[in-house]
């Protein structure tokens, strides 16, 4: 039974099958059987068809919901007159443009499934992705050609196969195929089990494996988002958190188009950019990772615009410090909140309800509605249920049920065993405990996972590379923070005897080999990297090293 004191703490605090279970202080929501076109598009009103859905800061244009819905059906009936249905895999390497939101849901809506793909890619990275996902198609930008025909090739798509959205010979471009006025396919499927996307995420540990979202997944969590996050109409998204991770595909692309906001969109990253469209273009709500936030609450550029018009800041993807979150929202006079979620959740598990202004900012906030969460004492396996006299409960595994969690990792049973039980609990891999307020804090983790900038990296894809290195006998790697607070990689590293190896030759071989948010940022050279019995790496060792 449910300890009486989070039960009263708890509204909507419930029981299942006997097992105490944290549920969300708001009413579940009806999550409609659509799919993502039809959720998204489908309740269009006449009045709605002449609102700005899509602002390109590069050209000025701005791209109407009538006509963002017309590219769509059009783009979708070019594809499936070219043979795209219900079993083909589509690659989409693109930067945020207005183009994806065409792309991306005209492929959707033809049937097919979209994996996306990091734009700072290695073509042997674009390779290994398009390969594990199946894709037999492949969509992207000029700028990005050159790495993505190299992973085509390896791959074994055709030149007509790789649209070249702004054009290139010798390859399809979206002008050309939208010109076609193509009907849009009849496709049916069920969006409880059709793929929709198939996003790559590193999960708890190891290398990135396709996670494998319906389209019910997906319509579920903006359906979930909007009960927490309250975005509108009125207002106006900056929206340069890439559309290809699965937090600015869901929480900007999605759910701003399902609340008829408007999108400013931004292919990269740039604090002067930044701003400068903040201003120019009167953007009300940001939607960031923790770097962002830094910069905001410590460059001196900030002062120099007018950014009064926006009200809202949300921080994901990584843990945001309270202080941090707290200095710029009163630098820049806007509310900031925080949320939590993880691919595998598509994404957003926990948010700061708009109208929660008791909960802590350094906090993640309460549970989505239609979800139901256990703590678990990793020590013991037991269910954390009790507060404590200071209001919380002890530290425990967060796991979460509910219609966002993803059907498993693609072709990889075992990954899926180890983080969906059979009770279709998501073993997140993060340690958080419970406040009596009804929210949750996240305070450490269990997975190995390293967040940088908002990006997954996985120690054994680094450590597998370090070992390819004729000097390197042996390595580990950990996150570790930054003078900002923030997680970046660090290599501990054996060197092979009178090798004369550097930190420099370290970093730059590693760099070599990958995206640059993959980099590793710091080394330490140690003789002998502890491990367990069983041969595991002790990371928790390598972390003590850290705090003496």
């Amino acid at each position: 039974m449910m300890d009486a004191t989070v039960q009263a703490a708890l509204p909507g605090g419930t029981t299942v099958e006997g097992d105490p279970v944290f549920t969300s202080p708001l009413p579940d929501v009806e999550i409609p059987e659509l799919s993502i076109y039809d959720y998204l598009f489908g309740s269009l009103t006449d009045d709605e068809l002449g609102r700005i859905a899509l602002i390109d800061p590069a050209t000025g244009a701005e791209t109407t919901y009538g006509t963002l819905r017309g590219q769509v059906l059009a783009f979708s009936g070019a594809l499936a007159a070219r043979g795209v249905g219900t079993d083909t895999v589509v690659g989409l390497l693109c930067p945020n443009v207005p183009a994806f939101a065409t792309v991306f849901h005209g492929a959707l809506r033809a049937g097919a499934t979209v994996t996306t793909v990091n734009s700072l890619y290695t073509p042997a990275e674009i390779e290994k992705q398009l390969r594990d996902a199946g894709a037999t198609w492949m969509i992207t930008v000029s700028p990005l050609l050159p790495q993505a025909r190299a992973a085509a090739e390896a791959v074994g798509i055709a030149a007509d196969h790789l649209i070249v959205l702004d054009g290139a010979e010798g390859h399809p471009d979206l002008r050309s195929l939208l010109t076609e006025q193509r009907p849009a396919p009849e496709v049916s499927f069920d969006p409880a089990t059709h793929l929709a996307t198939l996003p790559y995420s590193s999960g708890t540990t190891g290398i990135p494996k396709g996670v494998m979202l319906t389209h019910r997944n997906l319509v579920a969590n903006v359906q979930q988002s909007r009960a927490n996050i309250d975005l509108s109409a009125q207002d106006r998204v900056l929206a340069v958190l890439p559309f290809f991770h699965i937090y600015g595909m869901t929480v900007l692309l999605n759910l701003a188009l399902r609340q008829r906001a408007s999108l400013v969109t931004m292919p990269r990253f740039d604090l002067v950019q930044f701003l400068t469209n903040i201003q120019t273009y009167s953007c009300t709500y940001l939607f960031i990772a923790p770097p962002i936030a830094v910069a905001l609450a410590k460059h001196p550029i900030v002062d120099e615009f007018d950014i009064s018009s926006v009200h809202t800041v949300f921080s994901g993807a990584a843990p945001l410090d309270g202080e941090t979150a707290e200095t710029a929202g009163r630098r820049i006079h806007a509310r900031l909140k925080q949320g939590y979620g993880m691919s595998e959740l598509s994404p957003v598990s926990h948010a700061i309800p708009a109208d929660r202004d008791d909960i802590p900012v350094s906090s993640v906030g309460t549970l989505l509605p239609n979800q139901e969460c256990k703590l678990i004492d990793t020590e013991t396996g037991e269910e954390i249920t009790e507060l404590g006299d200071d209001g919380r409960t002890r530290p425990g595994e967060i796991w979460i049920k509910g219609p966002n969690v993803m059907l498993g990792y693609l072709n990889k049973p075992d990954a899926t065993a180890e983080t969906l039980d059979a009770d279709g609990f998501l073993h997140t891999g993060d340690i958080g405990v419970f406040h009596e307020g009804g929210y949750f804090t996240i305070v450490d983790r269990v997975k190995e996972l390293i967040k940088y900038k908002g990006y997954q990296i996985a120690p054994a894809e680094l450590e597998a590379l370090l070992l390819g290195h004729p000097k390197v006998m042996d390595a580990a790697v950990i996150g570790v923070l930054d003078e900002d607070k923030q997680e970046i990689p660090k290599a501990f590293v054996v060197a092979a005897p009178d090798s004369g190896l550097t930190a420099d030759d370290v970093m730059d071989y590693v760099a070599d080999s990958v995206a640059p948010h993959k980099k590793v940022r710091r080394v330490e050279f140690i003789d002998a990297i502890p491990k367990s019995t069983a041969g595991k790496i002790l990371r928790k060792d390598l972390r003590a090293r850290e705090a003496v």
